[in-house]
């Protein structure tokens, strides 16, 4: 059953997304979703499939041809290209909103994030460099990896490359999100400070015995830095 304009009104309200937010998400224009919320255009069903899945994957749930709610539990998936967004915003909002612990990232190839996250890479490291102060922020990368897009607001390390997975996670506040870089992309979010803690002690682990970036030369890590590279 599509959704209602009521319900794309109610689930915006849930999330504090503006028309432009729920634009950006979707690659609908803000104005179409106002002539859609406003009874003046009559969307095609593809067009409510794909506000609805941007709402999903945001942690909405829409019952009957009414009902919206934030959905409840401790696990959350986000999927595909705006589902990474969230996931960054979801981040980002943990800072915003007071973390100021470290945020923990092993296993990473930082082309891959820069690839699915396209132009709101730049976004999420401008925004991350502002909050330089409120967290530490720690990645761990393959030996020999010279592509550091985040050196400004991050320190990076290499672990041996037997080592190296190709399954990153992340951990920061009471949560863990490990991240698959299948078809499509998918974060498994979860929310247990006792997994996120054991984890924790895991990357610590990891982080003794990984090598310093700083021996890579000069002109390499002027091409890290900056505007990301696509």
């Amino acid at each position: 059953m599509p959704i209602t304009t009521a319900q794309i009104r109610g689930a915006r309200g849930i999330l504090n997304w503006s028309q432009s937010d729920l634009a950006d998400r979707t690659g609908i224009s803000a104005t179409s979703i106002g002539s859609i919320e406003n009874g003046q255009s009559t969307p095609r069903a593809n067009t409510l499939q794909t506000i609805q899945k941007s709402f999903e994957n945001a942690g909405i749930e829409f019952l009957g041809t009414d009902g919206v709610r934030l959905k409840t539990g401790d696990i959350r998936i986000f999927k595909g290209h705006n589902g990474l967004i969230d996931f960054y915003d979801d981040i980002y909002d943990a800072v915003k909103d007071g973390y100021e612990g470290e945020i923990l990232v092993s296993n990473v190839d930082e082309r891959q994030f820069i690839k699915h996250l396209g132009a709101y890479a730049d976004t999420h490291i401008e925004r991350m460099q502002k909050l330089v102060n409120k967290v530490t922020y720690k990645i761990l990368i393959r030996e020999g990896d010279n592509y550091i897009p985040g050196s400004s607001y991050a320190e990076y390390r290499w672990i041996p490359r037997d080592l190296f997975a190709s399954v990153p996670f992340y951990v920061y506040d009471d949560k863990l999100a490990i991240i698959l870089f299948d078809a499509e992309i998918t974060i498994i979010k979860m929310e247990y400070p006792s997994i996120a803690e054991a984890y924790r002690v895991q990357f610590a682990d990891m982080w003794r015995r990984a090598t310093p970036t700083d021996t890579i030369s000069p002109a390499l890590k002027s091409v890290s830095d900056g505007k990301t590279k696509r």
